[in-house]
């Protein structure tokens, strides 16, 4: 039973086989086995690629088994398709598109068992490519908001500047009414003078100017203070909304690209092996003799061919005779009297109604 799938794999006619010997049947049981298992490896490949896009597994075993079973029916023809002439030139040239698509089909297959066979080392490249991603997202949204919140900075340096200012004026107004009221400086008269009233006056109404100036700029700092603390949130909130897109850089590209950065020898020898896998049963076909089953079929195929071609050439000579026919029968009867007279007659009565014809149709117009 078993046997008779894998000949079933193998696209060849079971009713030719079944008339060969055991080996002949076991040969292409073989190729039908190797068929088989390439489509089992190219529906577990393409689940595990299909699961890293939709991750849900029902969807990538659904669209796997499709695959698998494409990839089967592709194979199946591949092999059943390459006939063995005797001629191994012709038979190289028969089979190198069949080679050509059996390589695609390898590098289908084996790209996605790769990424599950080194995935530990995916992990580790895509973790540093996220944290790369991750300093380089956090410079370009600062680079955002820095030049506003430097400038709101800017602002209040300026606003305590002024304050530093006045306050370093009025300090200088208290000294200077002071050393006058001590004697050691301006008049150098020891009390409280008329001078010292005049500057002490002017020291207090520039320490009015300060508190007012200092409650002012308090308030437009703390106003700027705010700004700045929305600038900071909504900073960190860039942060916290772009983070998740991030993290979700892992699908079939990313762990591509990242198969790629690893060193290259395993992934060759991974897609050398499926290689063999898949073009196993073409070169199996074509290194193996001609066997009991390719010549039973060539005799089936020559056999069909030659119906067709007799039947063909009887057409074309039935053709032929049936043209001679024709003419000579038709000269014979070209100079018979009594068809002329028939014909004549028959060609005076249409002219006699067309007359009759031609004559109401003008009168009605009239």
């Amino acid at each position: 039973m078993l046997k008779q799938f894998f000949i079933i794999c193998s696209g060849s006619d079971t009713d030719i086989l079944n008339n060969c010997s055991k080996g002949e049947q076991n040969k292409y049981a073989g190729i039908g086995a190797t068929v088989f298992f390439t489509a089992v490896m190219a529906f577990i490949a393409a689940s595990y690629a299909l699961y890293t896009v939709f991750d849900n597994l029902y969807a990538a075993v659904f669209f796997g088994l499709i695959w698998g079973l494409l990839i089967f029916n592709l194979d199946r023809y591949i092999v059943s398709t390459i006939k063995k002439t005797g001629n191994v030139i012709d038979e190289l040239i028969q089979a190198s598109p069949r080679i050509i698509l059996a390589v695609i089909i390898a590098v289908v297959i084996s790209k996605p068992l790769e990424l599950k066979i080194f995935e530990k080392e995916i992990n580790q490249v895509l973790l540093e490519e996220k944290n790369e991603l991750t300093l380089n997202n956090k410079v370009q949204l600062a680079q955002q908001f820095t030049p506003s919140i430097e400038g709101l900075n800017n602002d209040i340096l300026v606003l305590q500047q002024q304050i530093d200012t006045k306050e370093a004026e009025v300090n200088g107004l208290y000294d200077t009414y002071i050393s006058e009221a001590e004697g050691t400086a301006g008049t150098k008269l020891l009390g409280k003078g008329p001078v010292y009233k005049e500057k002490r006056e002017k020291h207090d109404a520039l320490l009015t100017e300060l508190q007012i100036l200092k409650t002012e700029n308090k308030a437009k700092i703390m106003v700027i203070e705010n700004k700045i603390a929305g600038l900071n949130g909504d900073y960190e909130t860039q942060i916290l909304n772009t983070q998740p897109i991030i993290n979700n850089f892992d699908g079939l590209m990313a762990r591509v690209n990242a198969l790629g950065k690893l060193p290259w020898l395993p992934s060759f020898f991974i897609f050398l092996l499926f290689l063999a896998i898949e073009t196993s049963p073409i070169f199996a076909k074509l290194l193996s003799p001609k066997g009991a089953y390719d010549f039973r079929l060539e005799d089936q195929e020559t056999a069909v061919k030659t119906t067709v071609l007799q039947n063909t050439n009887q057409r074309a000579a039935l053709l032929k005779t049936d043209y001679a026919i024709n003419d000579r029968i038709y000269g014979d009867i070209e100079n018979e009297e009594e068809l002329y007279a028939y014909k004549r007659k028959k060609a005076r009565e249409l002219m006699q109604l067309q007359a009759d014809a031609f004559f109401k149709h003008q009168k009605n117009a009239l």
